[in-house]
């Protein structure tokens, strides 16, 4: 931006919020992260971090920390529960190119990122709830107990889908309530009947949904691990602690009795993290000197889990649309543009494909098991199954000023450096 150092507040330390701060103070501008926890820390259990995520990664400097520490991922794969028949595989190599996914936990992620913005002293304020923002020349954030926090050239919001700042802006654009959302823990990975390169699941029509995802080790030196879920509406949650703990693994090693090993480490409900899932994409995520991103701006079913790869995709944006413009203006206005199209056809396409996984539905679960099954195998579909879980069904990267990162190079890095 013609050489001006802006300053600017981010609103939320995560994955998003922490990408577009390292993004933002590499390019020279004075950068002050907010949070409201008293320390700053992950939420939720795994992830799959597409080639969109990781070329920004790459593009950071912080790929070789993600993939020592993550499971590579090279297939999608789902089997009917009853039929055993498969119904869902996509692989990354239906495409030339060498792709491949990496599956993390989310604290592997958060602590990457959060661990290259204390070594290059990104300013993080914690135990601060914000309230609202207030745009314009100079944006004003106030928190909760109505004081002024600073004026600012720019406030990026990253606060997640039932972001406040969002709201007092007034842009437009609430999550719809899903009506599934799942049951979530980290296990100990336990490899028999897995593959360990493989997102593997199992469906009980679109009512039930069962995965294993081995998302690697927490820490260099900890043990293996596989994120666990099971699909369920939150309204059902207390029908189903209720009828006991007991009752409910039955169910679900009946209807794959090799998840057995991952229901054995389940002692208690407690364990299981209950998500809820909502769908909206804020048709104006920007308005003057306030830009939103992630979750904040768009959120949807973690079916093709594009979720924190759009959050990352986000910030290398925003960071390349003020690195190029003349004025935060002009730069609010590349970054909508940049985002625009990618944001929208992968949003929409989530909408589309959740029903066929999670929903009442009796037609759609047996067109997947009949006829999708089927035409997934014929050419150019597997080609183009694997564009849409890589997240580059459309160019992504041109409009963040990236370049795809060379996949062939890095065949087999990172998991061996961590004996087994």
């Amino acid at each position: 931006m013609n050489g001006r150092n802006l300053q600017i507040a981010i609103a939320g330390a995560g994955p998003a919020g922490l990408a577009a701060a390292l993004y933002l103070q590499r390019d020279g501008h004075r950068v002050t992260v907010f949070e409201r926890f008293a320390e700053p820390r992950p939420v939720g259990s795994g992830l799959i971090l597409q080639p969109t995520g990781l070329t920004v990664l790459d593009d950071m400097g912080l790929i070789d920390e993600i993939r020592m520490l993550g499971s590579r991922i090279d297939r999608l794969h789902g089997t009917d529960a009853a039929s055993g028949r498969t119904v869902l595989d996509v692989r990354y190599d239906a495409r030339p190119g060498g792709r491949f996914g990496v599956a993390v936990h989310r604290a592997v992620l958060f602590g990457t990122l959060y661990r290259a913005a204390q070594r290059v002293g990104i300013e993080v304020v914690t135990d601060v709830e914000l309230d609202a923002v207030e745009p314009g020349g100079r944006t004003r954030l106030v928190d909760d107990k109505g004081r002024g926090l600073g004026s600012f050239d720019l406030v990026v919001d990253a606060t997640g889908s039932r972001s406040k700042l969002r709201r007092s802006a007034g842009l437009a654009g609430e999550p719809k309530p899903l009506a599934y959302g799942a049951f979530w823990t980290s296990l100990d990975w336990r490899g028999e009947g897995f593959d360990e390169r493989a997102l593997s699941q199992r469906y009980r029509r679109a009512s039930v949904m069962i995965g294993v995802l081995p998302i690697g080790r927490a820490e260099a030196e900890g043990r293996k691990m596989a994120a666990f879920f099971w699909s369920l509406k939150p309204t059902d949650a207390e029908r189903v602690q209720a009828d006991g703990l007991a009752a409910w693994k039955a169910q679900v090693a009946r209807l794959w009795p090799e998840s057995q090993a991952y229901l054995d480490q389940i002692e208690d409900f407690e364990q299981l993290t209950l998500a809820r899932y909502g769908h909206f994409t804020l048709a104006q995520p920007a308005a003057r000197g306030f830009a939103v991103i992630g979750d904040a701006a768009h959120s949807t079913s973690p079916q093709l889990g594009q979720g924190a790869n759009m959050a990352l995709l986000d910030a290398a944006s925003l960071a390349y649309a003020l690195r190029q413009a003349s004025d935060v203006d002009a730069a609010l206005a590349s970054y909508l543009r940049a985002r625009r199209w990618h944001v929208r056809l992968f949003q929409a396409l989530s909408l589309v494909f959740t029903p066929f996984y999670q929903s009442d539905s009796m037609l759609l679960p047996f067109l997947r098991d009949s006829l999708v099954a089927t035409v997934a195998r014929i050419p150019p579909t597997p080609q183009l199954l694997a564009s849409i879980v890589a997240g580059t069904l459309i160019d992504p990267f041109a409009p963040a000023g990236l370049e795809e990162a060379d996949w062939t190079s890095r065949s087999d890095e990172g998991a061996a450096r961590i004996p087994a």
